[in-house]
């Protein structure tokens, strides 16, 4: 029988916390380590954000379209029946829509600044994708001088055509005056030049530019420059 040697109750108690303490330093240096391993993946993503790509979800083109004055918000009823058109004149294509934001009161200032920035977020975004800026009536105003004074350079390198109707100003930028279509309907008050205008208005509507031809003409412009 072999004798064990008596340990004193200090050096025992001394022994037990090195143990504990060991014991201890291997679970905490485990844990760290799973819990690292549980982090990883969620922060790997953010090494990626800082990269400027293309989305998948950018369209090929894309129509940035003015309202006319008190239409709803929206593209209104001229700029769907000119993006509906397009869409058949190039079904090959994606086509994305943007209903500018402003109030569609007697201001275009507000509107044109909102298109400006547009152009701007999807150069920077989808620099793939082609541009079409247009308006109807007061929209076209807002169209008009979003391409004389808004859109930066750089930026309007990104616009493929530019669609107006019912446009008073009837000055296309030079910048633009290559890509840009600028209708307007027989006697229409707002943008004729000289002939009969109509006193009643009628010629300005929406019904003047949708059911005469004049947005499916200039859907087939626009589709030959994307």
């Amino acid at each position: 029988m072999r004798l064990r040697p008596i340990v004193p109750p200090s050096q025992a108690r001394v022994r037990r916390r090195s143990r504990v303490a060991h014991r201890l330093a291997g679970f905490t240096a485990a844990a760290l380590l799973a819990l690292s391993l549980l982090a990883a993946p969620a922060l790997a993503p953010l090494a990626t954000t800082t990269i400027a790509t293309a989305s998948a979800a950018c369209p090929d083109a894309e129509v940035a379209f003015a309202r006319g004055r008190e239409e709803a918000p929206g593209v209104g009823a001229v700029g769907q029946a000119f993006i509906n058109s397009l869409q058949r004149k190039v079904p090959h294509m994606t086509i994305g829509s943007y209903g500018v934001n402003y109030p569609a009161n007697i201001s275009v200032d507000s509107g044109a600044n909102d298109m400006s920035a547009h152009v701007q977020q999807m150069a920077a975004s989808c620099p793939n994708t082609k541009l079409v800026l247009g308006g109807y009536s007061l929209g076209a105003e807002v169209a008009d001088l979003a391409t004389w004074s808004r859109v930066p350079p750089g930026a309007n390198q990104h616009v493929a055509a530019v669609a107006l109707f019912g446009n008073g100003t009837r000055r296309p930028a030079p910048a633009f005056a290559g890509k840009t279509i600028d209708q307007c309907a027989a006697g229409d008050p707002i943008c004729a030049r000289g002939g009969t205008r109509d006193l009643h208005w009628s010629s300005h509507l929406q019904p003047s530019y949708i059911d005469s031809g004049l947005v499916d003409q200039a859907a087939g412009f626009v589709a030959g420059k994307l």
